[in-house]
């Protein structure tokens, strides 16, 4: 799963978009939403949270979650600490779907390895 999140002004007009393909790379789902105003780092989160609950209505099992965004990656492995309070609000909903699946794994992507789900965040501002 590829998830991404954009904001248009920090904070401003915000999506998260996720991308979710199989083993063998092909698509099973694009999903986006449009969030309102938010900042860049809540929408990082909030693609996470689109992401996960989609692949839990696919039945998957097992995910390994790639974004382009270190902060949220590194928190969510524990690496680092969550100390914004919207950020925590976010990571305990998708702790909370993590439970749906056997393993999830975060993986730190390049952003130019991240071009579907950074489509599909900005599809959801650009159609909102």
């Amino acid at each position: 799963m590829f998830t991404d999140g954009a904001a248009r002004g920090n904070p401003g007009p915000a999506g998260a978009g996720a991308y979710i393909e199989d083993g063998a790379g092909i698509c099973l789902d694009e999903s986006f939403r449009f969030l309102g105003k938010a900042t860049n780092n809540v929408a990082e989160y909030e693609a996470l949270i689109l992401g996960l609950e989609r692949a839990a209505d696919l039945g998957a099992r097992y995910v390994e979650v790639r974004a382009d965004s270190q902060l949220m990656v590194k928190q969510m492995r524990g690496e680092y600490r969550i100390n914004n309070g919207p950020l925590r609000a976010c990571a305990k909903r998708a702790r909370e779907l993590e439970e749906k699946f056997e393993a999830v794994e975060y993986v730190h992507i390049r952003r130019h390895l991240n071009e579907e789900a950074d489509r599909l965040a900005n599809q959801a501002i650009d159609e909102a």
